[in-house]
């Protein structure tokens, strides 16, 4: 089962004028509902003098039972502000991931159609914005090698498109390094090939892996 997801790195903002209205639209990691509840309550705090703050988030790991969709319109019109937002995070396979968009009323009513497009839009382009990776499940793995090893294992690595690891100097050298979880059984022969058996893994836990992933392309309004 692919237990991969995206999600947020990096907050998002954007800001749009449309008819006089100033909307600002961010994006920001969220891996609770807590944590999601509070990025809107800052941004409440932040723009306090706005007539409208709406929102959605998908907070929590996809599947898991912490997983948890909402949204929220705040005062306009009826499946105008909040719907259209969750579905673009859904739309983006966000997960862990909260959105507010703000609002000061510019004076002239957009109707149900231009709020639509314009909550939109300023979501769109925060999540443009933002830095967006592909969260899945690692293993780290502390080895111990000698310094002639270290040089060639580093080097292998690097070949097979791991990051690079974390090293430690001392009598021997210490190295962490973090892969993805269905590559550990490779990487374990990798080593023991390139040591004669020599090196040793001392640990090895589960981690998460971040991964950037190509953003999408920059709408034109």
């Amino acid at each position: 089962m692919d237990n991969s997801y995206k999600t947020i790195r990096t907050s998002g903002y954007a800001e749009i004028i449309e008819k006089k209205s100033r909307f600002i639209g961010e994006v920001h990691f969220a891996a609770s509902r807590e944590e999601a509840e509070d990025f809107i309550l800052k941004a409440k705090k932040r723009y306090f003098d706005a007539r409208h703050h709406c929102f959605a988030y998908i907070a929590g790991k996809p599947g898991g039972p912490e997983e948890i969709l909402r949204q929220s319109d705040d005062g306009e019109p009826q499946g105008t502000a909040g719907k259209p937002m969750l579905e673009l995070l859904q739309g983006n396979s966000l997960h862990c991931a909260a959105a507010v968009v703000t609002r000061y009323f510019g004076g002239t009513l957009l109707g149900t159609g231009g709020l639509v497009r314009a909550y939109s839009s300023a979501l769109r382009e925060a999540i443009e914005n933002a830095e967006i990776v592909l969260c899945m499940k690692g293993k780290e793995l502390t080895i111990s090698c000698s310094y002639a090893a270290a040089g060639k294992l580093q080097y292998l690595f690097a070949a097979e498109g791991f990051s690079a690891p974390e090293m430690f100097y001392g009598g021997d050298v210490e190295m962490i390094l973090t892969v993805p979880e269905d590559s550990v059984g490779k990487v374990k022969k990798l080593i023991s090939e390139a040591t004669d058996g020599k090196a040793e893994i001392r640990t090895e836990k589960a981690a998460e892996i971040f991964q950037p992933v190509y953003k999408p392309e920059k709408s034109h309004r």
